[in-house]
Parts: C-alpha cells; structure tokens; sequence
C-alpha cells in the first residue's frame, strides 16, 4: 500500500511503498477515502524538517534537553546513533479521516465491514491506503454526512475539547484569535451555543468567512476594528472568553487577550503561540488561564487510546471519542457547516506535490484534503497491494553462506544498538523485518537493507531459509513470541526479559521441551563489555566468598513512556531488572540460590540481596530517585583481598598487591551489545554453544522474577537449584 511519510533529517517528502498493517485485536482496518491535511500542525512539522540541524534544536528546545539528559546517561556515541536513527527515519503524516471497514479484528462489536467510519491519532489516522485504528479512536459516521465532511472529525474535536474548557454559557461574548482551520470551527461551535463571537486575524479573506459562518464581528487585531465590535457587545465590559487558536512566535494574541478579556474572564490555549504573560495584565484582572489537551480526555492515555478502556460516562461526560461522535452529529445536522472550508481537494497520488505548493505558498488553502482512489479502480491497477511483503534487491551477502536473520520488531533500541552493528557485519543477510506498524519496517528496511518488510509473522517463522529470529518488541510479547520461534525450529534472540510471569516462563520451556529446540539467547549484554570483560580477567580467579554491590541509577520515565504500564508490560525492574541480576552472577560465576527484596513506599527504589552457592552475596540498588548527573550504573566487587570496580562502562579498576587502572581518557560507552551479536552470530553459523548457557538465562529470569514475590511477602524467596 502506499502512505505519506517525511524523513526529519533531509526534509525529504516521498509517498512509499510499506507493507499493509495487520488487524489486530479491538481495532479494525480502515481503507481510506478522506484524510484532511492540517494546514497549521503538519506545515510546522514539514516546515522544521526543512531547516538546519541548529534550526532544528532552536525550535525543539525540549529535545535538546532530552538529548543532553541522554548523553549525560548513556554517552555522546550511543546518544549520537540513537538521535540520527530517530532523524534519519521515515515519519508518519496526517491524524484526520474518514473511511471504509475493510477488516473487523477480534472483540469489535460496533461496527461491521463496509461501514464508514471517522478515525482520529497521529498514528492510527493517517495519509495511508490502510490504518489500523484502535475501537476508541474511529466512530461510525451517521447517515447523510459525505465521507470528506467526516474527515474533519479530528480537528473539529481538536476545537470542540478548546470550547468545552472555556465552558461557555448562553449570553455570553468570546472573543477567537487566529482563524484559520481551527479558529473558524471554534467560531461556529460557539455561535452554536448561543455565544456572541468576535473574531481577530489579519487575513481579510479569513475575517470575512467567519462572519459568514456566524461570528457577529472580525477584523485585523492590529486595528480598532476588534477592540471597537467587543466594547460595543460587552457595553464595554470585555469578553467573557478568549480562544487562542494562532501560531507563530509574536506574543501579541495573549497581550490582546489579556487587554480585551473582563475582569476575571477565561483564556484558553488551544494553538501553539507564543505564552509570555504579561504579569500585570493577568494579575490585576484575575484572569483564568486554560489548556485545551487535543481531542479530550484520553488523550495520551494508552489504555483508553490502545487497549479500549472507556472512562465512566458519569465521571468523563466528554471523552475522546464522545467529542469525536459529538462533532460529527452537529455537521450531520448542519449546526457545523465545513464545506466553506475546504479550500483544496488533490488526488492522494499528487500528495507530495500538494505539500510543496502549500508550503510554498503557491496554493492558499484553510483546509486540503487526499481524496483516494475507489477500491475497484485500486485493485485493477495494483492487483498485488494485498501482499503484506515489500520487496526490495538486497544487498550483495559478504559470504558465500550468509546467516539469514529476521527481526520481530524495529524500534528504538533494535534500530539504535542491535541494527548497526550487525547490518555491518559479514557473514550476515538481513532477510526479514517484522513490524505491527507498515512505516517502522519500510523504515528498518530503507535503513539497515532488509530484503523484505511485512506484518505477518508467520510468513518469517514458516520460511526455512531463516536461521534465527530476533524478537525485540514490547515486554509483554516476548514469551509468546519466543515460545513460537522455538517450536518454529529458529534459533532465537530475544531481548530482556524472557518472561514476566512464571507461567511465561514455564510456557517457553516446555516449548523447548516439546520442540527439542534449545537455542536460545536472551539480550544480556553487560556480560559481553569489553572493559567488564578486562577487569574480570586482571581480578583473577578467587577462592574464598565475595561481595558485590551494584548502583543502578535508574532515573525516572518520562510522561507516556510504555514501561509504565505495569499492568500490561510488567513493572519496570521485572523488564530491565535481569541485565544486573545476569552481571552479578557471571562476576560470580554461579546462579542465585535465594532472593531476598525490599522498596521505599510506592516500589520506587529497590534494593535486592542475592545469595549465591560459596556464600557469596550480590545486592543491587535499583533507584528512580537518584540526580540525573550521577553516573547510571556503579559496581564494586570485593573478594580475597582485592577489589574490582567499574564505573558506568566508561572506566574500571582493579586494585590487589598491584593497581590497575583503565584509560583516564573518556571513552564510549560499550555495554557489549557488539561483541553479543558477534558470539550469537557465530553460534548460528557454526552450531556450536550459544553464548550462555540456557540454564543460567533460566536462573535469571527466575531470580528476576522472584523479586517481586520477595517484595510481597517480605521474606527471602528461594529458587529451586538448575539441575
């Protein structure tokens, strides 16, 4: 199928190829008619991808500081490769809607194949052929309202959300700044709730359609026109409500807003404008300043957005998807009238041209939309877009025999630590790509050569050409996804953890049990570091006890990260917890007999005691609270009368009967992700051992585990010895 998508780095726009997404559970698949091009958030987008690297931090100051926390924690290579992966991949354009069911996943009652539907999400909602929309982001369209009105649901819940929190009343004046696409239905929805509307925007042609659409007065708020049409409606008194629907970066619609506004009146921010509040306008009128959050409560949430989970009518009256069937009702009826605003209508195949005449200024538009092609005229010109595949000449292999490998997932960390180093490998055929969604395997194909991108999973486990599989998705996937590799025959490569729960982990091993397949390698990779690796050797051979201790500063996750769905993907020391359970023990040389875990109130900070066959002990403080300026990860292993120390991969030590120390000099940190995949690799070509042992991957996973059983019971866990 074909989709809209722009590379950050070069600003390239390019409609693609990608393979068709599949439908999963609580979503259908939609088959797009209309999708509305935002003529304000994805020109700014369209524009930023077209500026310079400077530009570009000038602009996102925000992830700057994101990546300046990152090299802080991770270094200035891994931090580098991480940032240009992110920069030099295919993104996604588009948020708004309408089209056809084409495919009804499991547990969707409310709607059929062939019904149409509005969908809403910048990532469900796209300028693409086919997408898949989760069951709180589509709502069936009602009767008479033609599909390209439909398409505007997103952003009519986008203005209606702005609306609500202003929470206007019948009587009352407000006054809109900025009227393009989402100021003039912001006009409409209010001169709809019996709210007199003023509006201000320095585009004659704009003023004079929201007059038409049913605001009493316009004009350029840079002359008396509007200060003059709010005295008058107000006898003088000021507006009720103010809406900032304008861009840009002049202050002057919250300096208006503030001048304009009554005594105590409410401003709501529904664009992105510049917010240098003038203290003293604000402060002597009181004045209520609002956010308005996109389409509604739900936004950002994934478990109402992804997994389906309403909110309580009687505590969330207007949720996402409640605005968004609220919008389409009111233009259904004709309280909302969009047709004046559409400007534009391209074919879908003409898109990148219609993006570059609209930021260019050649074509003036409030609103575009695609219009696609039916899905008769489609299938006769392109009988094969059902092929989930996208094939492409892969590059020529480095050996005569290559390993063959497919990757089950491509995000940030395949694409950043694992992708690179083995797309520069030899010996190695990067054959299959595994994604749910079509653009992030076009992406990892584009990027790393794949020879095939697809979202169908058995088509890879079935192919007897591919020697292992990687599964490098989300947590609550692995096991599963393992389990069926194995009985797939592959030899696999999964990343941490192997499972979240013992019944996951029994689950693979009887796979392993029924299949006879035990290759298997689980992504411990601090094991693998060559400074790690150093200091363990000049440590040396011990006879007697140690002890280890192990400072892991986490840090806190940031807002919507996907680690804090805890019900779903496990908590975050049951996914990442085994990396320091698997070091210790290999420092040890020996797997954990007992486990015994303790936490601050709330589970924030952990600390966990391992016990270890010779009387060794292992504890680990795992922390969230910790200053972002400290190192991630110190470690201290003490025995015999020496001492090993290791600080965050960058320096080691040694101390004895003589001192070793390792370069002054900074160095990147390498956690061993390489030397990983070397030994993977060639346990796969050769047939010889995988890289550690099943028994010990076992061993952690379950002391891993265990923690979390320790932490409930208060007492020490003891772990059945591997046989």
């Amino acid at each position: 199928m074909k989709q809209v998508v722009q590379n950050y780095k070069s600003g390239e726009l390019a409609v693609l190829d990608v393979p068709v997404p599949g439908c999963k559970p609580g979503g259908v698949l939609v088959r797009t008619a209309y999708s509305l091009i935002s003529t304000g958030t994805e020109l700014m987008k369209v524009s930023e991808a077209g500026m310079s690297m400077l530009g570009k931090a000038r602009s996102r100051p925000d992830q700057v500081a994101k990546v300046m926390q990152s090299v802080a924690t991770n270094g200035v290579p891994a931090t580098y490769r991480k940032v240009m992966g992110k920069l030099d991949s295919y993104t996604p354009l588009g948020y708004s809607l309408c089209g056809v069911v084409e495919e009804v996943g499991a547990g969707i009652d409310d709607v059929k194949v062939g019904d149409l539907v509005a969908c809403a999400g910048n990532e469900h909602a796209l300028h693409a052929e086919l997408n898949w929309v989760p069951k709180n982001l589509y709502v069936p369209v009602p009767d008479g309202l033609a599909p390209s009105h439909a398409a505007f649901g997103t952003v009519g819940s986008i203005a209606m959300q702005g609306v609500r929190q202003g929470e206007p009343q019948l009587g009352e004046v407000a006054l809109v700044i900025g009227l393009g696409l989402i100021g003039q239905l912001v006009v409409q929805l209010l001169a709809a709730s019996g709210v007199r509307v003023v509006g201000a925007d320095p585009d004659p042609a704009r003023c004079e359609l929201a007059e038409r659409l049913g605001a009493a007065a316009c004009g350029d708020p840079a002359s008396a026109a509007v200060e003059n049409a709010v005295a008058e409606l107000t006898d003088g008194h000021g507006v009720d409500q103010v809406y900032l629907a304008a861009g840009g970066g002049s202050n002057q619609p919250v300096e208006l807003a503030a001048k304009l506004a009554r005594d105590r009146g409410r401003v709501v921010d529904i664009g992105k404008c510049r917010l240098d509040l003038p203290w003293n306008a604000y402060y002597e009128k009181e004045l209520d300043v609002r956010f308005s959050r996109s389409y509604g409560p739900g936004r950002y949430d994934p478990s109402y957005e992804l997994e389906g989970r309403d909110y309580p009518i009687g505590y969330v009256r207007w949720t996402e998807r409640r605005n968004l069937a609220c919008f389409l009702d009111l233009a259904a009826r004709g309280k909302v009238d969009v047709e004046p605003l559409i400007s534009h209508v391209a074919d879908f195949d003409d898109a990148v041209e219609t993006y570059q005449r609209l930021k260019d200024g050649e074509l003036k538009a409030i609103t575009a939309l695609f219009r696609y092609p039916d899905q008769d005229a489609r299938e006769a010109e392109a009988p094969s877009v059902a092929v989930p595949a996208v094939n492409v000449k892969p590059p020529a292999p480095a050996a005569k025999t290559p390993v063959r490998l497919a990757f089950v997932g491509a995000g940030n960390y395949a694409t950043s630590m694992l992708l690179p180093h083995l797309a520069q490998r030899e010996g190695v055929e990067l054959s299959t790509v595994v994604t749910t969604t079509a653009l992030s395997g076009a992406n990892a194909q584009r990027k790393f050569g794949f020879a095939q991108a697809t979202t169908d999973l058995d088509a890879v486990l079935g192919d007897k050409s591919i020697d292992a599989v990687f599964v490098v998705t989300r947590h609550s996937s692995h096991a599963e996804l393992t389990r069926q590799a194995l009985l797939a025959g592959k030899t696999v490569f999964v990343e941490k953890p192997l499972a979240l729960t013992e019944d996951e982990l029994a689950g693979v091993l009887a796979a392993v049990e029924e299949s006879g397949n035990d290759r298997l390698q689980v992504g411990f990779n601090r094991r693998f570091a060559p400074l790690l690796q150093e200091a363990r050797t000049r440590f040396g051979a011990r006879t007697g006890p140690a002890n280890l201790r192990y400072l892991v500063n986490a840090g806190r996750l940031t807002h919507g990260s996907w680690y804090l769905q805890q019900g779903t993907e496990g908590s975050r020391f049951a996914g990442e917890g085994g990396h320091f359970i698997d070091t210790a023990s290999w420092l040890l040389d020996a797997d954990p007999v007992s486990v015994y875990a303790t936490a601050t109130s709330g589970n924030e900070d952990l600390q966990v005691l391992l016990r270890y066959p010779d009387g060794s002990t292992a504890t680990i403080s795992y922390v969230t609270t910790g200053p972002s300026g400290f190192p991630k990860e110190t470690l201290d292993l003490v025995a015999d009368g020496r001492a090993l120390r290791l600080d965050d991969f960058v320096r080691a030590s040694v101390y004895g009967r003589k001192k070793w120390v390792s370069s002054r000099l900074p160095k990147a940190r390498d956690k061993g992700q390489n030397a990983e995949l070397a030994a993977f690799v060639k346990a796969v070509r050769t047939g010889g051992p995988m890289p550690v042992p099943l028994e010990s991957l076992v061993a952690t996973t379950a002391a891993t585990l265990a923690v979390q059983t320790g932490l409930s019971g208060g007492v020490p866990v003891t772990l059945a010895r591997s046989k």
